[in-house]
C-alpha cells in the first residue's frame, strides 16, 4: 500500500449515492480513500470503484481506461447489475458484493408475505374493501398450522428464508440442483424434486438466479402442478416465471410478486387487478433505512482490503454461472 490513500470513484445512482453514504458514513469513507463521483471518460488514477444501483455500466472497455485498479466494491446485490465481465478478474482485480447484506431484508420479506399469505390476507383484504368481512372464511385453507413451503433454490437468501421458517413450524422443502439430501437435512429440509415441491407445498418460494436455464423455470405445465389454493411468493427474479401462465391459473391460485417479467407490468395488467395477487414493485431489498447498511457494509470492506484482510463479500470469477 502507498502512503497516500487510494483515489475511489463512487459511481452509484445520483438519486441513491446520499442514501448509501450520508454525511457520516461519507466522512468515514472519506476517511480511508479520496473519493470522486464517477465521471463519463478515461479515469487513469481510479484504483477503487464503489458501484451501486443506478450506476454506470463497468464493461470491460470503461474499465480498460482504469490500469491501476485493483479493488471493486458493489454495494447492490448482484454484481452483474454492474455489468462486470470476467476480464475483471483475469487482471486480478478484487471484487466484492454487498449481496449477503441486501439478502437480510429480502428474506424478512418474504417470510412477512409467506405468513400474510397463508392467513389469505390480501384476498380477505381484498374483499373486505368490496364489502365482504369474511373472520373465518370457509374453504379457502386459511391458516399457517400444518403447511408445506417448498423453497425454489437454496440460494443465500433462500438459506436465510429456511432459517427463519423452521421458526414457524412448518414442514419446508428445498429444491436446488446443487444441494444434497445431508445440505438439505441440515437447513431443516426435506430435498425433493421441482415438480415434486411444486405439487406438494401449500406456498412456493423463489430464490433461484435467472440464468439461461432457469429462464421461465416455473411455466404451464409446471404452474398446473400447484394444487388449488397455493400461493407463489417470487421475490427473486420475475423471469423466473411464465407471467402469462400465471395470469392463467392465479383463477385457481393464489401470488405475492416483488417482481415481475416485464418489469414494470404495464398499466391494466390482469395481475394488478386480481383480488388474491398481491404485486409490489420491486421493494424487498435494502430499501430507506436499510440502505445505509450497503454503505457500512463498503466501508468494513475497503479496511480490510487496506489492512490486507480477506473480503467478507468475496465474489469469484467461477461464481458468475451460478449467481442472481
Amino acid at each position: 500500500m502507498t502512503a497516500r490513500p487510494p483515489h475511489a470513484l463512487l459511481a452509484i445512482g445520483p438519486d441513491l449515492r446520499d442514501q448509501v453514504f450520508p454525511p457520516d458514513l461519507r466522512a468515514t469513507l472519506d476517511g480511508l480513500v479520496s473519493t470522486a463521483d464517477f465521471a463519463e471518460g478515461p479515469a487513469p488514477a481510479a484504483e477503487v470503484i464503489i458501484s451501486g444501483w443506478g450506476g454506470p455500466v463497468l464493461d470491460d472497455g470503461r474499465l480498460a481506461t482504469m490500469p491501476r485498479l485493483r479493488l471493486v466494491v458493489h454495494t447492490g446485490g448482484s454484481v452483474k447489475e454492474a455489468g462486470l465481465g470476467a476480464l475483471v478478474w483475469q487482471r486480478g482485480i478484487d471484487v466484492s458484493s454487498a449481496a449477503a447484506v441486501n439478502a437480510v431484508p429480502v428474506a424478512q420479506y418474504t417470510v412477512a408475505a409467506i405468513l400474510l399469505a397463508g392467513k389469505r390476507a390480501f384476498r380477505l383484504a381484498a374483499d373486505y374493501a368490496a364489502g365482504h368481512f369474511h373472520h373465518v372464511p370457509p374453504g379457502l385453507g386459511t391458516g399457517n398450522a400444518g403447511r408445506t413451503v417448498g423453497v425454489v433454490g437454496a440460494s443465500r437468501i433462500g438459506r436465510l428464508v429456511l432459517a427463519q421458517l423452521r421458526e414457524h413450524g412448518f414442514r419446508l422443502l428445498v429444491s436446488d440442483p446443487y444441494l444434497t439430501p445431508s445440505t438439505a437435512r441440515q437447513l431443516g429440509a426435506e430435498l425433493a424434486t421441482l415438480d415434486d415441491l411444486l405439487a406438494a407445498a401449500d406456498v412456493v418460494t423463489l430464490h433461484a438466479p435467472l440464468l439461461d436455464q432457469t429462464r421461465l423455470l416455473i411455466d404451464d405445465r409446471r404452474l398446473g402442478l400447484m394444487r388449488d389454493g397455493a400461493v407463489v411468493v417470487n421475490t427473486a427474479r420475475g423471469g423466473l416465471v411464465d407471467t402469462d401462465a400465471l395470469v392463467r391459473h392465479c383463477i385457481r391460485i393464489d401470488a405475492v410478486l416483488d417482481v415481475t417479467d416485464p418489469e414494470p407490468l404495464p398499466p391494466g395488467h390482469p395481475l394488478l387487478s386480481r383480488p388474491n395477487v398481491l404485486v409490489t414493485p420491486h421493494i424487498a431489498g435494502a430499501l430507506g433505512s436499510e440502505i445505509r447498511r450497503l454503505g457500512e457494509f463498503a466501508i468494513a470492506e475497503i479496511g480490510r482490503w487496506l489492512a490486507g484482510e480477506p473480503l467478507a463479500g468475496a465474489v469469484r470469477v467461477e461464481d458468475l454461472a451460478r449467481i442472481a
